[in-house]
């Protein structure tokens, strides 16, 4: 245990001044998929978080029958575009709707193709706070659409935000399994990584992993129940939605004509390349910057000193701050 904590800590140590660069020593799955649960009493009857603890909330009928056919749908997809030894490792939220919707799944496949499954309680749902008291619901919703939908935290519960900061903690963790083949994986085996959520906690993957920005995150559309989402390996190892999806489904889900030109060129993208036209990127914070080559750089004028001299002078004054 503590060869396995200094070799994470090295690893760490070695990223910490490229955050944005990972280097993987395993190799990396063919396909993430993510998939929200089937159909619950909860979305089928609002007043059951009244009286059931939002974890317990059960599959209905429907439900069940929603992820049988997401297996087939799944095995289908994975043996008819994968080596002859593919495998399958599960990640499962802790909720008994996305437990149960494992189950159902997990009919379609046979034991020798299923390497592991791991309970994942950073990819739980979004904390509403407790019983949800239904008077209260709609103007707390109400709230949240005036607020911004990322930065609005329940009354006891949490924010996406939150989710956020969780789910990064999930992805450093999936890495550092898939750095130290803690998967078990053969590296002659085309890997499928399954992810079995929720609507916001895969949305909010998605964003992390994509770098997202908030405004881009807010107008995404939620998933269905037992809808999936494909983030499969381009020819150059990036991961991208473009390979399995279409255009029509992207814009369906909501990414912008910027984030779709993004995916398409992540398929053949070589891994931890810089997509330089990307807007979000440097356009999101900087206006008009100069195209100079380095022989065109020049310093500050004696006036843009004096600017930023007083700005420097200034910094540390937050008596007006809240």
């Amino acid at each position: 245990m503590e060869e396995e904590q200094e070799q994470e800590h090295h690893e760490q140590k070695r990223n910490h001044h490229h955050p944005s660069i990972i280097l993987h020593h395993g190799k990396l799955p063919k396909r993430i998929i993510l998939v929200r649960h089937g159909e619950s009493e909860g979305n089928l009857d609002k007043a059951a978080y009244a009286t059931i603890p939002d974890n317990k909330i059960p599959l209905t009928p429907l439900g069940i029958s929603q992820a049988r056919s997401t297996g087939a749908r799944l095995y289908d997809l994975i043996s008819r575009h994968s080596s002859p030894n593919w495998r399958v490792y599960f990640y499962v939220s802790p909720y008994e709707r996305t437990r149960s919707t494992l189950r159902e799944i997990g009919r379609s496949f046979s034991k020798r193709r299923i390497i592991g499954v791991r309970e994942e309680s950073r990819v739980r749902e979004q904390d509403f706070g407790n019983f949800q008291v239904q008077e209260s619901m709609p103007a707390i919703k109400e709230a949240r659409e005036r607020f911004g939908r990322f930065f609005y935290r329940f009354p006891e519960g949490e924010s996406a935000a939150d989710v956020f900061d969780r789910v990064s903690s999930f992805l450093e963790s999936l890495w550092r399994d898939i750095d130290f083949n803690r998967l078990h994986s053969d590296p002659a085996e085309d890997l499928n990584l399954i992810i079995i959520s929720h609507g916001l906690t895969s949305r909010v993957f998605l964003m992390k992993w994509f770098k997202w920005t908030v405004e881009q995150f807010e107008r995404l559309n939620n998933l269905g129940n037992c809808e999936i989402r494909v983030m499969e390996l381009g020819h150059g190892g990036e991961y991208s939605l473009a390979v399995y999806h279409t255009v029509e489904e992207l814009q369906e889900w909501g990414l912008s004509q910027e984030m779709i030109e993004d995916q398409k060129w992540r398929v053949q993208a070589t891994r931890g390349a810089w997509n330089e036209h990307c807007p979000w990127y440097l356009d999101e914070f900087f206006d008009n910057l100069l195209e100079t080559s380095e022989d065109e750089d020049k310093p500050l004028d004696e006036e843009e000193h004096i600017s930023l001299s007083e700005t420097s002078n200034n910094e540390g004054n937050f008596d007006d701050e809240q």
